[in-house]
């Protein structure tokens, strides 16, 4: 995982609430334990016909989608089952970062594993920066997760709430795994203490 920095970014707005995980990357992608491609496939039936064609009336589809690092969505984003493949897919296409005003847990929590930001905002905010993106498809948002912070395009200010350690882990580019490797030195230490305290006693 690579250290999460400071960006800034056009929105791709979906505007559909209850967005479940098997919308995002239909089951029948998951029998890949690979990353790679899952992008092709993100949001598979809605964004393409019967025919394998894109739909051209589809967010993904359109130029203002393309290099947009920020995912605009709807209430209750991430329901539905647990599978990882949902942020997988996000990701592999590009984005960064997902705003809602709502988070399914299991899916929150996937995406803090893998690098993919969710941003929880007020509906008034949520409903604010629908409008910013509809009027100007160019308007662009900044995101300092170190900072909590959610800049909009009119240039307010918005905080939101993430999870310490997740923020640490992002912050410093680690999963969990990553983390405790990192205290391998303090492990050892307690180890060494605990097993001297040991003897001591016998």
């Amino acid at each position: 995982m690579k250290p999460f920095t400071n960006f800034e970014s056009r929105v791709a707005p979906l505007a559909i609430n209850n967005i479940d995980t098997d919308q995002i990357i239909p089951a029948r992608f998951l029998k890949t334990t690979s990353k790679q491609g899952l992008d092709k496939q993100l949001f598979n039936d809605w964004r393409y016909d019967e025919q394998g064609n894109p739909r051209p009336d589809f967010i993904l589809n359109q130029p203002r989608a393309q290099g947009a690092q920020v995912l605009l969505a709807g209430d209750n984003f991430g329901c539905g089952s647990s599978r990882e493949h949902a942020p997988w897919a996000l990701t592999q296409f590009g984005f960064r970062a997902v705003i809602s005003t709502s988070f399914a847990d299991i899916f929150k929590q996937n995406s803090l594993k893998n690098s993919l930001l969710p941003i929880v905002v007020p509906a008034d905010v949520h409903a604010e920066l629908f409008t910013l993106v509809e009027q100007d498809p160019e308007a662009k948002v900044a995101i300092d997760l170190a900072a909590q912070k959610l800049t909009l395009p009119n240039g307010r200010a918005v905080e939101f709430p993430v999870d310490g350690f997740a923020k640490h882990c992002l912050l410093e580019g680690v999963d969990e795994l990553g983390y405790i490797q990192k205290q391998e030195g303090a492990i050892a230490a307690f180890e060494a203490r605990r097993v001297g305290s040991i003897n001591t006693l016998g």
